[in-house]
Order: C-alpha cells, then sequence, then structure tokens
C-alpha cells in the first residue's frame, strides 16, 4: 500500500489560482491508496497525485563507505562507493592505475578496460560483482566511441545485461576519454 499525497491551491469563490500569492494556503488532501482514485470530497473533482509516494525507512539503513587501495582514490570528497541496504551505489570510475593515479593510456579502449578492472574491485570491496549491477552509466567525451566502448563492456557484464544510459559529456575529470557509474544490488 502506497500514500499519495496531493496538493492543490486553495481559491476563495470569484478568485483564480493564478492570482493567489506565493504565501497563498494550500489545500492538501491524502490517501492511502491502492488502486483507486484521490477525489476532492467538497466537489467530487479528480485531484490527480502530487507524485510524491511516502515509504517507511527503517532505523537500521545506515550508509556505509566502501574503499579499497586495489582502485583509484575519489579524486574529490566523495567515497569510491555507499552501501545502504542491499544496494551499492559506485561513484563514476575512471581508467586510472590505482598505483600511479595516471591513466593506463590515451585510448578510448584501454580506459574502458581500465576502470572497469577497477570498478571490479570496488565491487568486489562492497561484497558485489559486475553479475549484481543492475544499473550503468556511461559519460564518454565522444559518442563516436560508443561501439568500441560496447565491445569491451560486453566481456564484462553477463546477460541479463544491466540497464543503462551513456551520454557524451562537455568534460570529464583529468581530460579522461570515459567514465562509468553503476548500481548494484547485494546479494
Amino acid at each position: 500500500m502506497a500514500s499519495w499525497c496531493a496538493f492543490k491551491p486553495f481559491q476563495m469563490p470569484m478568485m483564480k489560482a493564478a492570482a493567489l500569492s506565493p504565501r497563498a494556503p494550500l489545500a492538501v488532501g491524502c490517501a492511502s491508496v491502492v488502486g483507486s482514485s484521490l477525489w476532492r470530497a467538497s466537489s467530487r473533482s479528480f485531484v490527480p497525485p502530487f507524485a510524491s509516494l511516502s515509504t517507511s525507512t527503517s532505523s537500521s539503513s545506515i550508509k556505509e563507505a566502501v574503499k579499497t587501495e586495489k582502485a583509484p582514490a575519489a579524486l574529490g570528497p566523495y567515497s569510491q562507493a555507499i552501501k545502504v541496504d542491499n544496494l551499492v551505489f559506485v561513484s563514476g570510475v575512471l581508467g586510472l592505475i590505482p598505483e600511479t593515479g595516471k591513466f593506463i593510456a590515451d585510448t578510448v579502449e584501454d580506459q574502458t578496460e581500465q576502470l572497469l578492472k577497477n570498478m571490479g574491485e570496488i565491487l568486489k570491496a562492497s561484497g558485489a560483482d559486475y553479475s549484481s549491477v543492475i544499473k550503468t552509466t556511461i559519460m564518454l567525451a565522444d559518442l563516436k566511441d560508443f561501439k568500441k566502448v560496447n565491445e569491451i563492456y560486453a566481456k564484462y557484464f553477463p546477460a541479463p545485461f544491466p540497464a543503462r544510459s551513456t551520454y557524451q559529456v562537455a568534460a570529464l575529470p583529468m581530460d579522461a576519454r570515459i567514465e562509468i557509474e553503476c548500481i548494484a544490488q547485494l546479494p
């Protein structure tokens, strides 16, 4: 069962909603629904949901940083990955050599191979692996490298493949050719 809340501006008679100030009162209608519509009792008109789904949180949900020396250290104030409940959120990974902090090479193929090895080490440190990845996001300096990246990517992720988004971006840290982040589900 989900709790949905709908928010609709309160209107005085003969007054339009657009005339309300930003501090005008709001009429709030909330209900627990399972396959039903929300209705405003006074006029029986449909009130569309505000698209807010409340979920209960458990006090046992503690975020835990994942860190391994077998992958490059974070380049700023962020963690290599964060574990929460049964999910692992891996930050964007670059094709850097962990010991030197330098790129393995300038080619997108070499950087992709190295970053996927780095990602594998972060996943392993969190208790996950490539088969537990459910979503990846790939950022490319040049979308023309998409086919080359796909050939390497396919060697690491078994079917069913993770959901994925791929974007060409204006720039990546340290002028990288590629960066990938992912979300994995722990067993």
